[in-house]
Parts: structure tokens; sequence; C-alpha cells
């Protein structure tokens, strides 16, 4: 196959799961469809889709939450409201009290003695 042949088949395939997408139609439906331009594909794709009864694309499914999410409060997103509900979310922790160290690995220790000095 040529790659001009190539590409014409391409194209035809794109054509035809666009025209069915269009009207409902799963990719492996759109495959089915006949034509050479995109107005005969998209008529076959129209009366293949009535035959099997589709009456259009499927609708989209709804967003949980909203498009601002589920936790978000009914503070109109100021930059202070979330800021208190990200401190009211995460309380702060105490910091560990810090142990003199004289300037010394407070970890090491000494496994051995010198003899003699």
């Amino acid at each position: 196959m040529t790659p001009e042949e190539e590409r014409d088949a391409a194209l035809t395939e794109l054509a035809r799961l666009r025209a069915g997408l269009a009207v409902g139609l799963t990719a492996e439906q759109s495959a089915r469809l006949t034509g050479t331009t995109p107005e005969e594909l998209s008529a076959d794709a129209q009366s293949f889709a009535t035959e099997l009864g589709i009456t259009g694309p499927p609708a989209p499914t709804p967003r949980s939450g909203g498009s601002r999410g589920g936790d978000v409060g009914s503070v109109a997103g100021t930059i202070a409201a979330g800021a208190a509900e990200y401190a009211r979310k995460h309380p702060k922790r105490e910091a560990a009290p810090e142990l003199p160290t004289s300037g010394r690995n407070p970890f090491q220790q000494r496994t051995y003695e010198m003899n003699g000095q």
C-alpha cells in the first residue's frame, strides 16, 4: 500500500468515526458505515442509528459536587476562607523540644577507650 493510499484510508476511517460518534454510534458500529463523502457518511450514520433506536450521543455524566469539588465551603472563594478551611482540616502540631547538643552528634557513642593517656 502506498503512503497516499494509507493516508486516504486513515482519512476515510476518521470520517466514519466522526459521523458515527456525532449520532451516538460506537466506534465498532461506525466502522460499518458506507460512503465516500462526509455528507454520505453522515446520512448513513443517521439512518443506521435510527434503525438501532439510538436517538443521539449519550448525555454527559453529571459531576458530583459541581465544578468546585465537594469539600469547598459556601464562602465565595476568598483566600482567607481557603486558609481557614486548611487550618481547620490540618491542625498545627507542637514542635519537639530541642535538646542541647553542645555542637556534637547526640547519637554518637563511644565504643572504645584509649589507655595510657
